[in-house]
C-alpha cells in the first residue's frame, strides 16, 4: 500500500511539473503573439499614432482599440479573374486555378508637396519636397470603385 502511495505521489508531481511547464511555455508564446497587436484611439485624437499595449488614450481617456493585423503582402490572381480581389495567403485562384501572385500592399497614406511642384507625384515617406524644400503634406488614399468612371451620380 505504501508503494502505491509513493508511485501515485511521484505521478502527481510529474504531472504537476509538466502542466506548470506547459503554462509557462504558453505564456511566453502568447507574449510574442501579443506583441504584434497594436492599439489605437478610436477617435484618432493623435492621428495614426499606435501603442504596443492596451490602455487609455492620453488625450480623450477612451479605451484604445486593437487594430486588425493586416498582412504586409497580399496575393492576387495574375489573370485578374476576380477583378482586384486579394487574399491574405498564398494559394490558387478559385476561378482559373493559377497560382496567386504576391503583390505589395499599397500604403494607406502618401505624402505630397502642398505647392504641387511635381504635379501629382507622391512619396511613401514624409520629408521635404526636392524642388521647393517645403514639408510634404499627408494624404490618405481613397479606395477607387472600378467601373464608375464617367458617371454623373447625384
Amino acid at each position: 500500500m505504501k508503494q502505491i502511495k509513493i508511485i501515485l505521489s511521484i505521478a502527481i508531481a510529474v504531472f504537476s511539473f509538466t502542466a506548470v511547464n506547459a503554462q509557462v511555455t504558453n505564456a511566453k508564446t502568447n507574449k510574442v503573439a501579443a506583441g504584434k497587436v497594436v492599439y489605437q484611439c478610436p477617435m484618432k485624437c493623435e492621428g495614426e499614432k499606435t501603442y504596443a499595449k492596451a490602455g487609455k488614450c492620453p488625450e480623450c481617456n477612451m479605451n484604445l482599440k486593437a487594430l486588425p493585423n493586416t498582412p504586409a503582402t497580399v496575393y492576387q490572381c495574375p489573370m485578374k479573374c476576380e477583378g482586384e480581389k486579394t487574399y491574405a495567403k498564398e494559394g490558387k485562384c478559385p476561378t482559373c486555378n493559377m497560382k496567386l501572385k504576391a503583390m505589395p500592399k499599397p500604403p494607406a497614406v502618401v505624402y505630397q508637396c502642398p505647392m504641387k511642384c511635381e504635379e501629382e507625384k507622391t512619396y511613401a515617406k514624409e520629408g521635404k519636397c526636392p524642388v521647393c524644400n517645403m514639408k510634404l503634406d499627408k494624404h490618405k488614399l481613397k479606395k477607387e470603385t472600378p467601373g464608375h468612371e464617367g458617371h454623373n451620380h447625384k
